[in-house]
């Protein structure tokens, strides 16, 4: 079994890249994009199409709703997983997606946790009742670590909650004596080179034709069900319509707001995917699939 990994900023092409690979190479697809995770979000997200999801086999794409909490550690459940079926079905493994902080961890891997009794569940299920309080206790023993944790992040408070009563350790000195083991290694990555004005063309023709999709309906779908607070609904897309749905912008000056904010998206892409990893092999979207060819 192979993996390979695409990455590179949004709308660069990376998903049609990986389709076609796929159907080459007879693999999977296990997408690394922090808001196609989530089920309803379809248009937002700019997820493959129905067709294209049903011609070849994705996974991390519609698997929780717009409401529950993702994570790392989730992801790298879900990678586990994908794993695990690739190897049963006799399928390679291409991972593909913007968000690449995800394939960093598995390079990174994670943490162990410590051994965690009953009753250590059930004291800290207690605490959880009181969301705030828990968050406030743990910012109090290790504010550094928890500084980078929203107050309302139930999923991870609970987390570090079970660390510290079941270890007596804070977070931070967890993790210092039980450091990260890679989850992946020798993983070849392929990044998408796009100069900037076609990159910024092709993010404005992507962002006119999810509005005519019905992007405006879909969040206000959204918006009605899930409400603005999760953290879902605060991903560019569904921001700007907000505030058109509000009244403090025009539909054109929505649109321009998209574009903009994700052209600044991308541009941190391209930063964090220059300087988080090594031996990276970058090329034009049209070169990169013959290099892959001439490679798997």
């Amino acid at each position: 079994m192979k993996q390979l990994a695409i990455i590179g900023p949004t709308a660069s092409g990376k998903s049609d890249l990986a389709l076609s690979l796929a159907h080459k190479y007879n693999a999977y697809i296990l997408s690394i994009d922090s808001l196609s995770i989530y089920k309803e979000i379809d248009i937002a997200s700019a997820k493959p199409s129905y067709d294209e999801l049903s011609r070849v086999q994705h996974f991390g794409i519609n698997e929780i709703y717009p409401d529950e909490n993702f994570s790392v550690d989730i992801f790298i459940d879900i990678y586990n997983d994908t794993l695990l079926k690739a190897n049963d079905d006799n399928k390679n493994l291409i991972i593909v997606g913007g968000s690449t902080f995800y394939l960093k961890s598995l390079l990174q891997g994670l943490s162990e946790i410590p051994k965690i009794e009953q009753h250590v569940k059930d004291e800290v299920a207690k605490m959880l009742l009181h969301l705030n309080d828990s968050y406030d206790l743990l910012y109090s023993l290790d504010n550094e670590y928890m500084k980078n944790i929203d107050s309302n992040d139930s999923y991870r408070i609970e987390k570090m909650l079970l660390i510290y009563k079941a270890s007596g350790l804070t977070p931070t000195e967890w993790f210092l004596k039980h450091p990260p083991k890679p989850i992946i290694k020798d993983l070849e990555i392929y990044n998408i080179d796009v100069e900037r004005e076609l990159l910024r063309s092709r993010i404005e023709l992507r962002t006119k034709k999810m509005l005519d999709m019905g992007l405006i309906d879909e969040v206000a779908y959204l918006e009605h069900k899930y409400s603005r607070e999760p953290n879902s609904m605060k991903s560019i897309g569904i921001l700007e319509v907000l505030e058109y749905l509000d009244g403090l912008v025009t539909k054109e000056k929505m649109l321009e707001n998209i574009s903009m904010h994700t052209a600044q998206l991308a541009k941190r892409q391209q930063t964090f995917n220059r300087t988080q990893f090594q031996d990276i092999i970058s090329a034009p979207l049209k070169e990169l699939e013959k290099i892959i060819d001439s490679k798997f």
